[in-house]
């Protein structure tokens, strides 16, 4: 699969302007976890404070001849410990972004939301894609893909609002927001038309800020002007969205796989809603995915520090 190694320059190029800011990694023990780590530090990008078993970071450093002597490591017994010793460090104020290593997401993720130990706040955390394909003229963010498994209206507002801020943060001022459905009309039956009715209308009202929303709308009109115009759809979104916003994350994980492996998409990942920005990558993805979600945070991170914002 040949994916475009410069997708993400230009975000590259800002977060390396802006200097490297501390980052926790939970459990960096495989080949791709820590090479990501590493390039982050190569790029002027991230400051990494490597959190894992020390004999098994040392394999995986040895695989890809890595003096660790010119990183902070921090010896744990295990990827539980790993996770709480990376959140507690970003919850204290040592680590401006925290990043997933080796280990399950879950297992990073309770941490994350542990009540009175954890970095979560009012705000429903949730997780976006940012996706560069070739067909497409900018930056997709697809949303929510890896954490909320069926949101209802309210954890779709706070899905829908994190995806605004990250578009924020990276000078998307008014990003366009396609609510996805199966169809474009209300539908009684299909609860996702009724939410993105509501969404819009809380736009309207001041409930959601600082984007342009519509929908219902199916994938081929949300993506497509030709199929809006066949369709009769008048739409200020339809045609050229920046986010996409899934009913559900079967629909959203699926839909950026597709384009990964179908239509060799670039992709980062992002978790927005916390105290701090989560670098939230599968781990099968390559290094290359890694260094550009671990740009994606210290933009946001920056912008945080600058204005204090929630990211």
């Amino acid at each position: 699969m040949i994916r475009d190694e410069h997708a993400f320059s230009d975000i590259l190029e800002q977060a390396t302007t802006l200097g490297p800011l501390p980052m926790a990694v939970a459990h960096p023990c495989s080949r791709e976890s820590l090479l990501g780590a590493i390039e982050a530090s190569e790029h002027g990008i991230a400051t990494p404070i490597l959190i894992a078993p020390k004999s098994k970071l040392s394999a995986a450093a040895r695989e890809l001849d890595v003096d660790l002597s010119r990183f902070n490591v921090i010896d744990v017994p295990h990827s539980h410990a790993a996770a709480e010793k990376a959140v507690a460090l970003v919850r204290e104020g040592h680590a401006d972004i925290l990043m997933k290593g080796s280990l399950h997401t879950d297992e990073l993720m309770s941490e994350v939301l542990a009540r009175g130990t954890g970095i979560r706040t009012d705000r429903r955390i949730s997780h976006v894609f940012i996706m560069k394909v070739e067909s497409y003229p900018r930056y997709l963010f697809i949303t929510d893909a890896a954490i909320n498994i069926e949101p209802d209206l309210m954890a779709k507002r706070d899905i829908c609002q994190n995806a605004i801020d990250l578009c924020q943060a990276l000078d998307i001022q008014t990003p366009k927001v396609a609510i996805l459905s199966a169809v474009e009309t209300i539908t009684p039956t299909i609860v996702s038309t009724l939410d993105a009715a509501a969404l819009c209308k809380m736009a309207d009202r001041g409930q959601i800020k600082g984007a342009i929303l519509d929908g219902p709308l199916a994938f081929d009109n949300a993506i497509s002007s030709e199929a809006a115009d066949t369709k009769g759809i008048i739409s200020p979104v339809a045609g050229n969205p920046d986010i996409l916003l899934v009913p559900d994350l079967e629909a959203g994980n699926m839909l950026a796989k597709q384009l990964t492996y179908l239509a060799a998409a670039a992709s980062a990942g992002i978790v927005m809603g916390a105290r701090a920005p989560i670098v939230l990558t599968s781990r099968a993805d390559d290094a290359t995915g890694r260094l550009a979600s671990a740009a994606v945070a210290n933009l946001l991170a920056h912008r945080r520090r600058t204005f204090g914002t929630r990211v």
